[in-house]
């Protein structure tokens, strides 16, 4: 190990089956150790809130330090946590292969996993989880299930959030009833044999986001891709878990991964490349599910083939080139780089593919949005969410572009809605849109925003 923990970070598998993970005083020692460290340097005062919690309670105890803490008191720091992975991907200088060996958001996912063990998770919370469940009731109602969560309903809103926690202004995502599974069996886009990239195969991992709730993200994904010669299938066995994972039910991740990984082992085998639509859920597939079943070849396999949707078109355009025909947009774009994105370690790859559309005018923001998945929209939370994004609602109103856009459908949603909350400023914007959906647009494709 060199000085100053130069090398990249790496992680460790995530021993969730050993009784020790949930050993609440092996836990409880755990937590006393990073605390303490995190305590003496805080370069990650500003990243969420949990770090403003955990400083908050140390600098008020009597004695100014960890020891003057009493354990209950951990639980609002474990809970601030929307495991963006920030801490550790950029800030802390502390994160394995380094001595002390910290890792932030898993600890908290640890903390979780025990509390999850010892059934202390709601019973609404573990409702609120069950995406493919809840969208396919959503889906057969979508019109009623859509009026009924809209922010202006002040009839249905405050009784949901009385029943299931969820803030009666957090904004929703929409369902639709034809689900991008169905789109995509119903409407296969040619597949263009002039262009550079002809011949390339992949399959898209819908996600559960965008299958029941954004089907424009993948119908924009699969003409961009046509455009481009890429032969595409549409494939969702199930969802990537992560709105289980942020509650520390692991059992039910590793379920889903593995069954996730065998049916879209086959497409690997036929040289089918594996494209995710949303950034959170090709982390999972790149990284969580290796570490929460480091013995699953198929799993292991399929990270190796993941891509995400704009590493992909920009893979494309680095190594053959792209097809003609893309025009410039107006107005300009403040782009949010998510999390989940900046965590995979790609780099600016939705910034770089939107600079490929001809006179780009692309202002980039780098910074959370606060949302964190479910977590922003929590009765608790809500108000938190926006004031940790506000310095990304502030930077995207400033920029005053014509389009706002967020590989993380949810933080882009949440911006906008942040930005509409700022006082002093009049936005135009109304909706967030994907990268990929104003790539489509820049081409002049149809069926797409």
């Amino acid at each position: 190990m060199r000085e100053g923990s130069l090398e990249a970070p790496v992680r460790h598998p995530i021993v969730w089956q050993d009784p020790d993970f949930a050993d609440p005083v092996k836990l409880d020692a755990e937590l006393r150790r990073v605390f303490d460290i995190c305590h003496t340097c805080r370069r990650c005062f500003n990243l969420c809130d949990s770090f403003p919690r955990l400083f908050d309670l140390i600098d008020e105890s009597k004695t100014g330090e960890l020891d003057a803490v009493a354990s209950e008191q951990f639980k609002p720091v474990v809970d601030a946590c929307t495991l963006c992975d920030m801490c550790f991907m950029t800030k802390c200088p502390y994160v394995p292969p380094h001595e002390f060996d910290l890792d932030f958001p898993h600890l908290m996912l640890r903390y979780r996993v025990a509390e999850q063990q010892r059934g202390a998770v709601p019973a609404m919370t573990r409702q609120l989880t069950e995406t493919d469940r809840n969208g396919k009731l959503a889906r057969l109602a979508a019109p009623l299930a859509n009026w009924a969560t809209d922010t202006k309903n002040r009839l249905t809103r405050p009784v949901m959030e009385k029943v299931t926690g969820v803030h009666r202004d957090a904004a929703l995502p929409k369902f639709h009833g034809k689900t991008f599974a169905l789109r995509a069996k119903r409407a296969v886009p040619p597949v263009n044999r002039e262009a550079p990239g002809f011949g390339r195969k992949a399959v898209l991992y819908a996600t559960c986001f965008v299958n029941y709730n954004n089907p424009d993200i993948g119908m924009a994904a699969r003409a961009v891709l046509a455009k481009n010669g890429v032969e595409t299938e549409v494939v969702y066995p199930a969802c990537c878990g992560m709105p289980k994972l942020e509650h520390g039910d692991l059992a039910r991740v590793a379920a889903g991964a593995r069954t996730v990984a065998a049916e879209l082992g086959p497409w690997i085998d036929k040289g089918y490349d594996v494209i995710a639509l949303v950034p959170s859920c090709a982390l999972m597939l790149k990284f969580e599910w290796p570490l929460i079943v480091p013995e699953d070849a198929a799993v292991k396999r399929l990270s190796a083939a993941t891509f995400d949707i704009a590493e992909y078109v920009v893979d494309i355009a680095k190594r053959v080139g792209l097809a003609p025909g893309l025009s410039a947009l107006p107005g300009g774009v403040s782009l949010h780089l998510a999390c989940h994105a900046r965590a995979q370690n790609i780099g600016q790859k939705a910034a770089e593919m939107l600079r490929l559309i001809p006179s780009a005018d692309v202002a980039v923001i780098e910074r959370c949005s606060g949302h964190g998945g479910s977590w922003g929209v929590m009765t608790e939370n809500f108000e938190v969410a926006l004031n940790v994004g506000k310095p990304v609602a502030r930077a995207a109103a400033k920029e005053a572009k014509m389009f706002v856009a967020s590989e993380c459908p949810l933080a882009g949603e949440h911006i906008v809605q942040g930005m509409h909350k700022l006082e002093g400023t009049s936005v135009t914007v109304e909706d967030a849109v994907h990268p990929i959906e104003l790539f489509a647009q820049a081409y002049g494709l149809q069926g797409t925003r």
